[in-house]
């Protein structure tokens, strides 16, 4: 006599099939929500956060009558402003929460345009340093709480003196042979985005400086972050360069710059 199956409901699988579903959902969602690109240098372009942060939301913070950095009585009311996280000053804020070297972020609410920035950490604006806002190697036309950042934008915060110095970004191979010379390029955007090769620039990794056209020739034995810098200008991002199949997980790209162009 054939053994007999017991009969199981559709029904009695339904709550584990929803669940199932729903954290595949939820998980393809995380892999999928928009993400930019922050940095942020303090005083002497010492950097201060350098991360990927999503887009979505809104972050609250207090103005704070401390943020006189504008002059007499231009500190915050004390108010509590709610700013968009798709922002350059909406990304500071959301990484002020998970970076001690970035609070406290002192903002005033004593202008028209909009919220001034005082404060990051111990890095503070003077009469002869101020806030420098770029998005994508551009400084855009309004501040940094109206300012749009879209999906793989690049924001850059840094406390600089004006007129502003340029910035500098590195490009370079994503994937070297161990011990190969490679090319790497340093380029040196100003205010309105205008790049021009960046002559003299020293590079991380390399021997020589940068020639008329901004490159030079690096040679690595290990994986590392590269970096470019240059008397009076802004450093460069970190750009990830993995050698051989050594590329640990942690060397996943930080910005666009690391892309050969």
């Amino acid at each position: 006599m054939p053994r007999l199956v017991p009969f199981r409901p559709v029904a009695a699988c339904a709550p584990a099939l929803v669940l199932v579903l729903l954290l595949s959902f939820a998980a393809g969602a995380a892999a999928k929500r928009p993400v930019a690109q922050l940095r942020v240098l303090g005083a002497g372009g010492g950097l201060l956060a350098e991360r990927p942060l999503g887009l979505a939301g809104r972050v609250a913070v207090r103005t704070s009558p401390r943020a006189d950095c504008f002059g007499a009585g231009t500190g915050g009311s004390g108010a509590v402003a709610r700013v968009p996280a798709a922002t350059p000053l909406g990304m500071l804020l959301r990484a002020s929460r998970r970076s001690r070297a970035l609070r406290p972020v002192r903002l005033t609410d004593a202008f028209a345009f909009g919220l001034g920035l005082c404060d990051v950490g111990r890095s503070r604006a003077t009469k002869q340093l101020s806030w420098l806002l770029k998005v994508d190697h551009r400084a855009p036309s309004v501040g940094g709480d109206a300012a749009r950042v879209k999906p793989g934008n690049e924001v850059l915060w840094a406390l600089a003196p004006y007129p502003y110095p340029d910035e500098l970004v590195l490009r370079s191979p994503r994937h070297v042979r161990p011990g190969a010379p490679f090319g790497a390029q340093v380029l040196a955007f100003d205010e309105k985005g205008h790049g021009k090769p960046a002559a003299g620039a020293r590079v991380s990794g390399a021997s020589e400086p940068t020639d008329a056209r901004g490159r030079t020739t690096v040679t690595l034995r290990a994986p590392r972050r590269l970096i470019a810098r240059e008397a009076g200008a802004l450093p460069s991002s970190r750009v990830p360069v993995c050698v051989g199949r050594k590329c640990p997980r942690g060397l996943e790209p930080l910005s666009r710059s690391s892309r050969p162009g």
